[in-house]
């Protein structure tokens, strides 16, 4: 049920509040911190590839990572559209391709490239 509920997760088109849409009804309802949740990372060729809690996968856009209260990381989804927190078992799935970087915060080393992950070692 949950996946499902998860699968509904849109937008209003006019006021941009967040609904669940199953193509016959839909309703309003409240985020308290975000849609979706990364619950798996696999890595595919190099690159990480997210499994989200509606049982959708997409490619890491490593420019959208960032870390958030806790140490949590987070991420944009769905085209950039919704955010999405790693949960601990995916955070640890992706930590193979954090390296230290030049300033002493972790970078996500994907492509041939090192990203910044925002909000690395900011102040609370």
């Amino acid at each position: 049920m949950a996946t499902a509920f998860a699968s509904w997760i849109g937008r209003h088109p006019d006021d941009g509040r967040y609904v669940l849409n199953n193509g016959y009804d839909w309703s309003y309802f409240e985020v308290e911190d975000v849609p979706f949740f990364v619950r798996g990372v696999r890595i595919e060729e190099g690159w990480p590839i997210l499994s989200l809690n509606d049982g959708s996968e997409e490619r890491l856009d490593p420019s959208e990572l960032r870390i958030g209260a806790r140490d949590a990381l987070y991420t944009k989804v769905k085209k950039g559209a919704f955010a999405a927190r790693f949960t601990p078992a995916a955070q640890l799935a992706l930590s193979p391709l954090v390296v230290e970087g030049d300033n002493g915060r972790p970078e996500l080393r994907v492509g041939g490239q090192r990203y910044a992950i925002e909000g690395a070692g900011a102040t609370p």
